[in-house]
């Protein structure tokens, strides 16, 4: 079977339709969103309905927190002045959506335990460490999973360790591999295997209303060449 997993949509609509449509063709048999469903883009509600209509539950992500919770630190900058508008565009739907999930996944397919958190388990603000070999292999067996997937680096990385296969997926709506594109993650299964796709989609639409919502102006050239500019 195949297994799509996303990550860090970002309110970023036209991202996820595009990469929601690559995985029906790549025929999906479940999709596993990583969280960090808000934050940064212009269509918060229309990506939580969404993702409702498709039958989608993702996991709790630090921006998804913030938007819930006033108590989670937020950003400086493009964070602090997206916050607001995030949290003023959602309706009670959006709200009691939000307040359903959960903050992990867990579950087996075709013999494979397949875990998953935004970040670093018990913190998802911490970024995933995929540099520490021993850090990642204290994960899988403290989870006994034989994949386990890390969102929030908003890069797709994986690593092939003695007990298991640990990945980020990359980002949806604000990747910052270098390139315009919304990075999707297909795991075949049973063999435990990963491929990453980078799915074009119209930017158009996205910069239209970053514009008409006011939104920080530095957001248009992360779209753009899929990294935040030098300061």
């Amino acid at each position: 079977m195949r297994l799509g997993v996303l990550s860090d949509i970002h309110a970023n609509l036209p991202a996820l339709e595009a990469a929601l449509e690559a995985l029906r063709k790549e025929g999906v048999a479940e999709v596993l969103v990583l969280g960090d469903t808000l934050g940064y883009g212009p269509h918060p509600h229309q990506v939580l309905k969404r993702l409702r209509r498709e039958g989608l539950s993702p996991i709790l992500g630090a921006w998804d927190l913030r938007v819930l919770f006033l108590k989670f630190p937020v950003p400086e900058g493009v964070g602090k002045e997206t916050l607001a508008f995030t949290r003023s565009q959602l309706k009670e739907e959006d709200l009691r959506f939000l307040q359903s999930l959960r903050m992990s996944h867990r579950s087996t397919y075709e013999g494979v335990r397949v875990v998953a958190f935004h970040g670093w388990p018990k913190n998802s603000e911490d970024k995933p460490k995929f540099e520490s070999k021993d850090a990642l292999l204290a994960l899988l067996r403290e989870y006994r999973a034989q994949t386990l997937f890390l969102g929030g680096g908003h890069l797709p990385i994986s690593r092939t360790l003695e007990t298991g296969l640990v990945a980020d997926p990359g980002s949806v709506g604000l990747s910052l591999s270098g390139e315009h594109g919304a990075d999707v993650m297909i795991l075949e299964l049973p063999e435990n295997r990963l491929r990453f796709l980078k799915v074009p989609y119209d930017l158009g639409p996205v910069l239209f209303d970053l514009k008409a919502w006011g939104l920080p102006p530095i957001l248009e050239e992360v779209y753009r060449t899929g990294r935040f500019p030098s300061p």
